[in-house]
């Protein structure tokens, strides 16, 4: 790779996924080099919180739902599959209404549902959590590690450590935010964006767009993905989303603590938030030694780089959590022999 080529960053493990499936980056040019950022929520969810679920879940009569990628993600010491293998109630749901109509079946038992995931995921939850107040379920809890991505992209924009021309920008978050906070980034950091969508030739048509606005020094957003994204994004869903929640500071693997970028339930939804109910403490997280997911996630180093990678590190023995996610960068070079 040249040292004058462009870097682009794509911040969407869907994108990540797709760019490997689909070989777009033998096709690109020698002096445009594609980087994966912090778009897998699962990757980025910080080791103690890995490792709080894992006690929380844990906890007498308990019944602990969430996403199938999080069960396997190693914590300091084990796994949430491996408490579940243990006896302990851990059951995967494909959302929140299904957590919440567990918990309505079972008013005896305390349901528990941790929620990772991006602007895309979090509205959702939200409204659950106002359809929970409404129906009167009170053995219903949220262990929220959700994110914010926009403090993040300006962490990474204001970073030394790597160099990003452009941001691939995930099409499914636009749907929600719209293009105005990228708008502020493209700004304040001459970083211009593009928003695409996932078939190969959606991320192609965002490359060249995002290249030419590079190359005229116009530090924009451009849409490549229309048909499902606009400007004003889904006020709506935005409305729903910070009548429950609020930003709060947030550990991000990799990235540190990120001021803004985690949401935490408003005071009135208290009952609800499991930090609120559960007293749980977890000791200083332990993070698998060799493992440089945490570089990986910042688009300083390639699953490549890590001696951990295939020969030790597989989808049947994840040792971090690139490899465990279906959106994951590890899991996605492994697959397709990036």
């Amino acid at each position: 790779m040249k040292k004058d080529a462009l870097r682009l960053m794509e911040v969407c493990g869907t994108h990540t996924m797709a760019i490997a499936r689909f070989g777009i980056k033998k096709i690109l040019p020698e002096n445009v080099e594609l980087i994966s950022g912090p778009g897998c929520p699962v990757c980025v969810t910080h080791q103690a919180d890995i490792d709080r679920a894992i006690a929380t879940a844990a906890l007498d009569g308990v019944v602990f739902t969430t996403f199938g990628d999080m069960m396997r993600v190693p914590g300091s010491s084990m796994r949430l599959m491996d408490l579940r293998q243990k006896g302990h109630d851990i059951r995967v749901v494909y959302s929140c209404m299904d957590a919440l109509d567990i918990a309505a079946k079972n008013p005896k038992k305390k349901i528990i549902f941790m929620g990772v995931g991006f602007e895309t995921t979090s509205p959702t939850v939200a409204s659950t959590i106002l359809d929970a107040r409404r129906r009167k379920v009170k053995n219903f809890f949220i262990l929220s590690n959700f994110k914010n991505i926009f403090p993040a992209l300006n962490a990474l924009a204001s970073s030394k450590r790597v160099k990003i021309d452009g941001f691939i920008c995930p099409g499914h978050v636009s749907v929600i935010t719209g293009t105005r906070p990228y708008e502020i980034l493209a700004r304040k950091y001459k970083i211009p964006c593009v928003i695409t969508g996932f078939d190969d030739t959606d991320i192609i048509e965002g490359i060249k767009e995002l290249i030419k606005n590079i190359k005229d020094t116009s530090y924009k957003v451009s849409i490549a993905y229309k048909r499902a994204v606009n400007k004003a994004g889904n006020i709506e869903a935005r409305r729903i989303l910070a009548s429950v929640f609020e930003s709060c500071p947030a550990q991000w693997r990799g990235l540190g603590k990120i001021p803004e970028s985690g949401l935490r339930l408003r005071k009135e939804f208290s009952s609800f938030d499991v930090a609120k109910i559960f007293n749980v403490k977890v000791s200083r997280p332990l993070v698998k030694r060799g493992c440089i997911c945490a570089d990986i996630l910042q688009g300083i180093r390639s699953p490549g780089d890590c001696r951990l990678f295939k020969s030790v590190c597989n989808p049947e023995n994840p040792i971090g959590p690139c490899m465990v996610s279906t959106e994951g960068t590890c899991a996605a070079f492994y697959k397709y022999g990036e």
